[in-house]
C-alpha cells in the first residue's frame, strides 16, 4: 500500500506489535534493533525482519530507510528521534515524546525545519467509535459541553512484586501511571472534545513505596505469565495511582482517575461526556459499542458498523458491523494516517495523527500535574 521502508527501534513489548501493524497496511519494515546485537538478531528472526541493526548509527546511516518507530523506554526518546530528524527520517515515537518539555519544546522546532512527518503514537484516539464521538461533538449533536470525566486502570503493577523499568523516575519520568496510560486519556479527551486542559489539581500516590526488582529486566505486562525470582529491594516515587481535577477551556471541568494497581482491571479506559443535549460514553475494554444517553427519549447503545458511522468516520473502521475490532486495529489506523501523511507529501496539511506538538502538550500536562500534587494546588498548564 506504501511505497516507503521503516527501522523499529525497540524489541520489547512495543516493538513486536508495531511490526504486526505496519505489515498490515503494506509498509516494508526492514530493520530492527534493539538493545544490544543479540536482540537484534533474535527479534529479527522472530520476526521475520530481514536487517538486524547493531546500533542506532547504523540504522540511521542507511538510506533505504526512511522513516524510524521509536518503540524504546522513555529516556531514550528525546536522543532517538533528534538523531532521526538529523538523518532526514521520517519519525513515529511512542509517548511520552521525551522527558521534559525543554526537549519536547525542541524536537517540535526540529520536526519543523527539516520538513518531515513527527507524530507521537497515541492510538487511542484511532477506535472507530472514539472518532465518531469526536464528529458527535463537532456536529453539535451533544449540546455545549458541560463535562469530561472518565479513568484509566491496570491491574499489572498491583503486587509489589510486580516490576518494570516504567516504576523508576529515571527511566520513565516523575509521574509514571499518569504519564503511561494518563496521557492516553488526556490525549483521547481532548481530540474528541477539541478542548485543551487549560489547569490541573493533583492528588497521586505511591501505593508500593518499596518494589521487589528480579534479576534482568522485565517486559512490559509479562510478570504474571513469567516466574520472576525477586531479589532486590528498590525505592519507588513514582505514582501507582491518583485523582485529577480538570480545567478545559469555555470553562468546561472534568476529572480524571488512573490506577495501575486496581484488581482485575486488565486495561480499561472510560469516559463520559455530558452535554447540554446528551451525554456519551466509552469504554476501552468493550470498544465496539458507545452509549449514548438523553434526558426526555430512550437511551441509545451505537455498535461499531460502517452503515451507522459519519461518512468522515467510516473510513477507520475496516470491517463490517458485528465484526469486532482493537487494540490491534488501532495501531495499524494511527500508522496507516501518517503514512497516508507521508505519501501525500503536503507538510502544511493538519495530520490526523496525534503530532510533536500534541507530544509536548502532553509533556506540559503531566509537569502541571507532578507541580500541583508536590505544592497540593491548582497549576495552570504551561505555567
Amino acid at each position: 500500500m506504501f511505497n516507503i521502508n521503516t527501522a523499529i527501534i525497540g524489541a520489547g513489548f512495543m516493538g513486536p506489535a508495531h511490526a504486526e501493524a505496519l505489515r498490515r497496511i503494506g509498509v516494508n519494515v526492514i530493520g530492527i534493533l534493539g538493545v544490544d546485537e543479540a536482540e537484534s538478531a533474535q527479534a529479527a528472526a522472530d520476526l521475520h525482519i530481514p536487517m538486524a541493526y547493531p546500533d542506532l548509527n547504523t540504522l540511521l546511516s542507511d538510506p533505504n530507510v526512511h522513516a524510524i518507530h521509536i518503540t524504546t523506554p522513555n529516556k531514550l526518546h528525546f536522543q532517538m528521534a533528534r538523531d532521526g530528524l538529523n538523518a532526514g527520517k521520517h519519525v513515529l515515537c511512542e509517548k511520552p515524546l521525551a522527558m521534559t518539555s525543554k526537549e519536547t519544546a525542541e524536537l517540535v522546532k526540529l520536526a519543523q525545519q527539516k520538513k518531515r512527518a513527527a507524530g507521537v503514537n497515541y492510538n487511542m484516539r484511532f477506535y472507530p467509535l472514539v472518532r465518531e464521538a469526536r464528529q458527535i461533538i463537532e456536529d453539535e449533536e451533544i449540546g455545549d459541553v458541560f463535562s469530561i470525566v472518565g479513568s484509566y486502570v491496570q491491574d499489572w503493577l498491583l503486587y509489589p512484586t510486580d516490576y518494570n523499568w516504567r516504576v523508576l523516575a529515571e527511566e520513565g519520568g516523575d509521574v509514571r501511571a499518569v504519564g503511561d496510560i494518563g496521557t492516553h486519556w488526556l490525549d483521547m479527551v481532548q481530540f474528541i472534545s477539541g478542548l485543551k486542559v487549560t489547569a490541573v489539581c493533583a492528588d497521586l500516590k505511591t501505593v508500593h513505596p518499596i518494589r521487589k526488582r528480579p534479576k534482568g529486566e522485565v517486559e512490559t505486562y509479562s510478570a504474571k505469565v513469567q516466574d520472576i525470582e525477586a531479589t532486590d529491594d528498590v525505592t519507588i516515587s513514582t505514582e501507582d495511582s491518583g485523582a485529577i481535577l480538570l480545567r478545559f477551556e469555555n470553562g468546561v471541568n472534568g476529572c480524571l482517575w488512573v490506577s495501575q494497581t486496581t484488581a482485575g482491571r486488565k486495561n480499561c479506559l472510560r469516559f463520559e461526556i455530558a452535554g447540554s443535549e446528551k451525554a456519551m460514553s466509552w469504554n476501552s475494554e468493550s470498544p465496539n459499542e458507545m452509549w449514548i444517553g438523553s434526558r426526555n427519549a430512550a437511551n441509545q447503545s451505537l455498535l461499531k458498523d460502517p452503515g451507522l458511522l459519519s461518512d468522515v468516520v467510516r473510513p477507520f473502521a475496516s470491517y463490517p458491523g458485528g465484526h469486532n475490532e482493537g487494540y490491534p486495529d488501532s495501531l495499524k489506523q494511527s500508522f496507516t494516517a501518517f503514512y497516508s501523511y507521508i505519501a501525500a507529501g503536503d507538510f502544511s496539511a493538519i495530520p490526523q495523527f496525534a503530532t510533536f506538538e500534541d507530544g509536548q502538550h502532553e509533556v506540559l500536562l503531566c509537569e502541571a500535574i507532578f507541580k500541583s500534587h508536590q505544592k497540593g494546588k491548582w497549576v495552570e498548564v504551561g505555567g
